[in-house]
């Protein structure tokens, strides 16, 4: 009942039109979501309604229309492009005779898949438990059921309390577990916020190219491809910008319209790094037709989770798809960069990424004159290692002066390290 179907699954599609003007792009990518979740789609049954049917959720005729091609097709199962109820799922069972699942399954089903280290996959089936939760009562259809009460409790509702019982159980485990993962999680961003290492966050669209800018820029060999979902575990490395110093770039999950609240609930653990980031590469594909669409489903989640306040660079991707398309910065009236046009793919803009990431992470500049003591020869090597000396001389008490110029970043850094040996020169 609650197994996954295999790859190369044969199903039947069902996407109804609520509005006149049919909205074919989120068919096709209903479409890819099937794809990518390995099902071969053998028939596409579509239709037009002012308002969801309570019983089948189409109505009666096309209930009927989808379990006579369900059997002339073969097909093992039915895929709906919507949100169905448990009700709505198992009265549409019954009529065509095979599993029913929404596009709420479909995409746990494809993180399910996806999944590869341990705490993702503990979030993948803790958003999996909370879904199937209501649906439990379908899987004991075929045992007695009688109305309770003493003598008359059938052994179909003891099942079910047993299942509730281990489902709550179980979830219960998962949480503590997927706690204890974000406590360590904290704690690495504890230790980073000390050492004033800034964390950049890649936050986007499903596909929109957000891993291979990520391998692009630190070269860690991060699973990409031309598919939905292709990242689901998160990955962090360092890497370095001029005037700023280290940074950690954090690879995220895409985000998709009408992502399910239960995903975005499980993954609270993981888009914690997006949440306590000091910037978001808003990665966009910029010759999707819908990217205005895409960056809205974008941004809802980002609400959701209340990282809507974090500052946002956008990059739109993919430009070498355009014809005749030169990389570059758009600026907003402070003349900040608000936009990088690039190509993750060729590599194509990638230096003016790192320009934009330099002026809008690295602040105000500091400028100082210092006198350091003899004892300060570390310091004085820090500051070579980050070329921020402009000027030196011998003092004739046997110290050296010098010229500084570093990020205000990396100064205050410094300043909490080495208060005792920093001196001005007035």
């Amino acid at each position: 009942m609650f197994d996954r179907y295999k790859t190369g699954e044969q199903a039947v599609l069902v996407h109804i039109y609520f509005s006149q003007d049919k909205d074919t792009e989120d068919f096709s990518e209903f479409e890819s979501l099937v794809s990518s979740a390995g099902v071969e789609a053998l028939q596409v049954v579509t239709g037009s309604r002012k308002a969801p049917h309570p019983k089948y959720f189409v109505g009666e005729g096309k209930a009927e229309e989808i379990a006579d091609v369900v059997k002339a097709s073969g097909a093992s199962v039915v895929l709906f492009n919507h949100s169905l109820s448990p009700a709505q799922e198992r009265n549409l069972e019954r009529r065509c005779e095979c599993r029913v699942i929404d596009r709420t399954g479909l995409i746990l089903d494809i993180f399910a898949q996806r999944a590869r280290t341990h705490e993702g996959k503990l979030q993948v089936e803790l958003a999996q438990l909370r879904h199937i939760a209501t649906r439990l009562v379908r899987g004991w259809t075929h045992l007695e059921r009688q109305k309770g009460g003493i003598g008359l409790r059938g052994p179909g509702e003891t099942q079910l309390e047993t299942d509730r019982r281990l489902l709550r159980d179980r979830i219960s485990l998962i949480l503590r577990r997927l706690g204890r993962v974000e406590k360590q999680r904290e704690q690495g961003r504890r230790a980073r916020t000390r050492a004033d290492v800034p964390t950049v966050s890649l936050v986007g669209y499903t596909n929109a190219g957000k891993s291979t800018l990520f391998n692009r820029m630190t070269s860690a060999g991060v699973y990409a491809a031309d598919q939905l979902f292709a990242t689901l575990d998160p990955t962090l490395r360092r890497i370095s910008v001029a005037d700023v110093g280290d940074t950690v770039l954090a690879d995220t999950v895409g985000f998709i319209r009408h992502l399910p609240h239960d995903l975005v609930a499980a993954f609270k653990a993981t888009l914690q790094e997006t949440r306590q980031a000091s910037l978001l590469l808003h990665v966009i594909d910029a010759v999707d037709i819908r990217v205005n669409e895409n960056m809205e489903a974008v941004n809802t989640v980002l609400a959701e989770i209340d990282s809507d306040e974090i500052p946002t660079l956008l990059v739109m991707n993919k430009i070498d798809m355009l014809d005749d398309f030169v990389p570059r910065i758009d600026r907003n009236d402070e003349n900040l960069p608000i936009r990088v046009w690039l190509s993750a793919a060729s590599g194509e803009g990638l230096s003016l990424l790192y320009q934009a990431l330099t002026e809008r992470l690295s602040g105000e500049i500091a400028h100082y004159e210092l006198r350091l003591p003899p004892q300060a020869g570390r310091l004085r090597s820090r500051f070579y290692q980050l070329q921020a000396i402009e000027k030196e001389w011998n003092e004739k008490d046997g110290s050296i002066g010098v010229v500084v110029r570093m990020t205000s970043v990396e100064w205050h850094r410094l300043c909490k390290q080495e208060q005792s040996l920093i001196h001005f020169i007035v």
